[in-house]
């Protein structure tokens, strides 16, 4: 069974979150939930709730136990920058700049061990009878 958390709109950058992410990218969520609290950064306190409310998800219907969730899909995609008016930082020359701050969308997908497993199948590498020209 398959449940899926999404927080959207949050002030960590994509790119220090992908950092994040990719510690705990094919794990077990379990391990993962212990990854992330030894880890310094901002963005493993936010992540970690959105894994929390994933795991919480997949029981409203069914108890899952934890030790069997893996994640099916985790990702981070960047959302819109946040413009404040009364910041600027100085530029050369006299001019000024706005400053950004980046938001992001962070998806976790996770599902049951046993329904988790697929076969992996490589479209890439096909098996290919090279024949010989005459």
């Amino acid at each position: 069974m398959q449940s899926q958390a999404t927080l959207k709109f949050t002030q960590v950058t994509p790119r220090k979150a992908r950092q994040v992410v990719n510690l705990i990218r094919d794990k077990r969520v379990e391990e993962a939930l212990n990854i992330l609290a030894f880890t310094k950064k901002h963005a493993a306190e936010v992540i970690s709730k959105v894994i929390k409310s994933a795991i919480a998800n997949a029981n409203q219907f069914k108890r899952v136990d934890i030790e069997n969730l893996r994640f099916e899909k985790i990702e981070v995609d960047p959302g819109p920058m946040l413009r404040n008016a009364k910041r600027f930082i100085p530029r050369a020359m006299g001019r000024a700049s706005l400053i950004h701050h980046r938001t992001s969308h962070i998806r976790v997908v996770v599902s049951d061990e046993k329904a988790g497993k697929k076969t992996s199948v490589k479209g890439n590498q096909k098996e290919v009878a090279l024949g010989t020209k005459s």
